[in-house]
């Protein structure tokens, strides 16, 4: 039974995408229009040493995440601003550097930039669009970008195949480590959907862990939030936010 209403639902999203190229194309397709357009959540990161410490962060899509470490009297802050990064150390903000955020491209902002825009950046980033096959992940359905059966060291990225959401990548890393990033537990947000779970490997050991907390969907942020000037950091203690 399942497995026919997994069928069905195929049948209705239409045609299987035949490359990389083509599936970004539903991504954006399924949901443009419906993807919550904010996103903020209170998020738990425990790092490989045991230490946790409590982030505060905003998302607007396309492109702009800050992120407040606690304590947020600190004025310590990462801002992410269109394909470059800012960090804001006791309020003192240093030189941007050039980024383009691969968990922002492939868990968010798909949905809302043009699939071009989204496909240039994902070669930029080392992708191979063109090879792509299905596999199955945590027992449900996938496509796997960029990467041949039992190829564990090419950039490539996962996406489930029902929900059209992003939940793997494996990337080379420094030292010719592979690091790997998870999307997990996936939940309804809205008319999307959004992963409190993310987990981050280096050579299959786990490094940090993502949990979030409180999550809200489309809540008004001030424009200033994203400001490379703006180090204040109380917007996390508003109403409106909590």
């Amino acid at each position: 039974m399942v497995l026919s209403i997994l069928a069905l639902l195929g049948a209705l999203a239409g045609p299987a995408p035949q490359d990389g190229e083509a599936l970004i194309r539903q991504m954006h397709d399924r949901y443009a229009g419906k993807w919550y357009r904010t996103l903020t959540f209170v998020q738990k990161t425990t790092h490989e040493d045991g230490s946790i410490e409590t982030w505060y962060e905003a998302l607007q899509f396309p492109g702009l995440l800050r992120i407040d470490i606690a304590p947020i009297d600190s004025s310590n802050v990462l801002l992410f601003r269109h394909d470059s990064i800012y960090v804001i150390r006791g309020g003192q903000n240093r030189p941007a550097r050039p980024l383009v955020h691969p968990l922002m491209v492939l868990g968010f902002d798909v949905y809302f930039d043009p699939p071009e825009t989204t496909i240039g950046k994902l070669k930029g980033l080392g992708f191979d669009l063109s090879t792509m096959r299905e596999d199955t992940w945590q027992g449900r359905p996938v496509y796997v970008v960029g990467a041949a059966a039992g190829d564990t060291t090419s950039n490539q990225f996962w996406v489930d195949k029902e929900r059209l959401v992003f939940v793997r990548s494996l990337q080379p890393g420094q030292g010719g480590a592979i690091m790997e990033t998870q999307f997990n537990k996936y939940q309804r947000l809205g008319e999307g959907w959004v992963s409190p779970e993310v987990l981050f490997y280096r050579n299959g050991v786990i490094v940090t862990r993502e949990e979030y907390s409180d999550m809200r969907g489309d809540v008004p942020l001030p424009a200033s939030l994203f400001d490379t000037k703006y180090a204040q950091p109380e917007w996390v203690t508003k109403p409106a936010m909590r």
